[in-house]
């Protein structure tokens, strides 16, 4: 039987990703579209030959003809076409930013728990190709205990007069800040939860035009993040992003552990044993390599069972937890513990 998959938010990932990804697959359609307006839905829907466009995000979600839905939206609607979606009785995978907040993220996976249907989001993209051999080489002791984790996104630039961006509002951000909720999510997959964290943030640029309406409006998300945070295992990681480094390095995350280290920058990751000269590049046989699996990943939870490893609802509240806990941090100037309440 043919699986059928809406499509609400049809973003630049949507587009290059999903959509693509799932028409790659045998017995699977992508049979409709819903997007910001109902001329950006049928530009979507010639551009992919999908069958139906819908003005409302509701209709598509209670409409017979789809069995499962693709959330590709910024943050602000996650949560109610998640919720709705379950309900509905449709198998569900939205975008990374799971939610606008923990309280939303707890909604989601609490609906999820009602029902049999598949509940997925978007991964972190980070390194999948080595992560399998990693995460081994971590289960193996390769690299001990984990003492210092360093999580670096510097980049971009400082451009006061540029319009605001999505991501720069927390009216349809939440309280997601950069990229990090899927850096931690990235991080913790390796090396576990986080029992406190202190965070300071920066916003240069408090106001921005908005490219719709021509007027100003708050730009209220950090462009400047520093996190220090405590883990379960004892060990200390500590978080530096930015929006407006120019030049910066990028996004890398390292592992200092008692008998190795390892750093994901550059398109690749290294390893290194305690008392070695130096770094080596960590080379994994492509039968071995993990990488972007997330369309059949999601289509093989549905038809054949496969647990959801990347990424469960459940591990989209940690991170969700997270970000809402350095959030506190941020607005109260103190060290929050975890986790929250």
């Amino acid at each position: 039987m043919t699986l059928r998959i809406g499509i609400v938010g049809a973003g630049a990932n949507t587009r290059s990703r999903h959509i693509p990804g799932f028409q790659a697959l045998d017995g699977v359609e992508v049979t409709a579209v819903c997007n910001r307006s109902r001329a950006s839905g049928q530009k979507v829907a010639d551009e992919f030959g999908l069958a139906q466009v819908f003005e409302r995000w509701e209709d598509l979600v209670a409409s017979d003809q789809v069995d499962a839905v693709c959330v590709g939206t910024w943050p602000y609607l996650h949560c109610a076409v998640s919720v709705a979606a379950l309900e509905a009785g449709k198998h569900i995978l939205t975008e990374a930013r799971m939610a606008m907040d923990l309280a939303e993220a707890r909604q989601m996976l609490a609906a999820a728990q009602t029902t049999d249907r598949v509940a997925m989001i978007v991964p972190a993209p980070f390194y999948l190709e080595t992560e399998p051999r990693l995460l081994q080489m971590v289960r193996d002791g390769a690299f001990g205990e984990f003492l210092e984790i360093r999580v670096t996104g510097l980049s971009g630039a400082y451009e006061p007069e540029a319009p605001i961006h999505w991501r720069q509002r927390k009216d349809l951000s939440g309280n997601n800040i950069m990229a990090l909720g899927i850096l931690n999510e990235t991080a913790r997959r390796y090396a576990g939860h986080e029992r406190s964290v202190m965070a300071y943030g920066r916003v240069f640029t408090p106001e921005r035009g908005d490219g719709e309406t021509g007027q100003k409006r708050a730009s209220d998300v950090p462009e400047s993040l520093g996190a220090v945070a405590a883990l379960e295992s004892g060990a200390t990681a500590v978080y530096h992003l930015s929006s407006v480094a120019a030049h910066g390095p990028g996004t890398s995350i390292e592992m200092y552990g008692t008998r190795g280290a390892f750093r994901l920058a550059g398109g690749r990751a290294e390893v290194a044993a305690v008392g070695a000269d130096g770094w080596s590049v960590l080379e994994v046989p492509e039968s071995e390599q993990g990488g972007w699996r997330v369309e059949a990943d999601f289509v093989d939870a549905i038809r054949e069972g496969a647990p959801v490893t990347r990424t469960s609802f459940e591990d989209g509240v940690r991170y969700m937890e997270f970000t809402e806990a350095v959030n506190i941090s941020l607005a109260e100037g103190r060290q929050v513990e975890l986790p929250l309440p």
